[in-house]
C-alpha cells in the first residue's frame, strides 16, 4: 500500500532487494560496458527479456491500468570514462519503428537512427519506468535526483521547470544494488556527474499500459522466442 501511495503522490517509489548481489553481478558481467552514456535495444537480449517478462512485469502490473508491455530498454553505465550530467527534464517520447502521422502524436524526432514521437499526455500517464540498479548508488556516483510530485503537472515548459525547482522538494534517490526505482515518465528528474571511481550501472525498462493506435508500432519488443505461448 505504501508503495502505491508513494508512486501516486510523489511520482516514484523504491522497491528494495528485487535482485540479490550475485544476480546483479552476473547481469552486469553479461551486459559489459555500455556504449557511451547508454546502450539501447536491451529488450533484444534474451536474458534481459526473460527478466523483464517475468520479475519486472509482475512488479509493475498493479500500477498500470492495462496489462504492462515492455517497450524500451536502455543500459546506463556511468563510470570515469563515460561521465555525464543530465539536466532537469521529463521523458516525453516513445521510440517507434516508423514515423506515421497520427492525430495527437507529434512532433517527431530521430535519436540514434530511431524515430521518436511525443504522444498524447493521457498515454504518457499510463507509462512506468523500472530502473534496476546493479551498483550501490549515491550522490558521489550520480544517483538520480527527482522533484517530488511534478508528474502531476503535465508537459512542462523550460520556464515551468525552473519554477518547479523553487516550489517542489528535491529528493536524492540513494539505492543499493538490486533495488528498483519505479518512476513515472512525467516526473522531473536529473543526475549529476560522478565524483567517484565507483560505477553506476542501471537497467532502465519502460512499460506501457496501452496499445498503440494503428499503424504505429513500437521500435523495440522483447525477444519473440521468449514469449509464452
Amino acid at each position: 500500500m505504501k508503495l502505491a501511495t508513494n508512486l501516486e503522490a510523489q511520482g516514484f517509489a523504491i522497491v528494495p532487494n528485487v535482485l540479490d548481489v550475485s544476480a546483479c553481478q552476473a547481469l552486469a558481467s553479461l551486459l559489459g560496458d555500455a556504449k557511451g552514456a547508454g546502450t539501447r535495444g536491451m529488450l533484444r537480449i534474451q536474458e534481459v527479456a526473460t527478466l523483464t517478462q517475468s520479475l519486472l512485469t509482475d512488479l509493475v502490473r498493479s500500477y498500470l491500468s492495462a496489462g504492462p508491455m515492455p517497450v524500451r530498454g536502455i543500459y546506463f553505465d556511468k563510470r570515469p570514462e563515460t561521465n555525464w550530467l543530465v539536466a532537469w527534464h521529463q521523458d516525453l517520447t516513445l521510440a517507434l519503428k516508423e514515423p506515421v502521422e497520427v492525430p495527437g502524436f507529434g512532433p517527431w524526432s530521430v535519436k540514434e537512427g530511431v524515430p521518436h514521437v511525443q504522444p498524447p499526455m493521457a498515454l504518457l500517464e499510463q507509462m512506468l519506468a523500472v530502473r534496476l540498479h546493479l551498483d550501490d548508488t549515491d550522490a558521489s556516483n550520480g544517483a538520480l535526483r527527482v522533484l517530488s510530485g511534478t508528474h502531476c503537472l503535465g508537459r512542462l515548459s523550460a520556464e515551468a521547470i525552473q519554477k518547479c525547482r523553487e516550489t517542489h522538494e528535491e529528493i536524492l534517490c540513494e539505492v543499493k544494488a538490486g533495488d528498483v526505482l519505479l518512476m513515472r515518465p512525467l516526473l522531473l528528474h536529473a543526475s549529476s556527474r560522478s565524483s567517484s571511481p565507483s560505477r553506476r550501472r542501471v537497467l532502465h525498462i519502460e512499460f506501457a499500459g496501452f496499445p498503440l493506435p494503428k499503424p504505429l508500432e513500437w521500435n523495440e519488443v522483447p525477444c519473440q522466442t521468449l514469449v509464452s505461448p
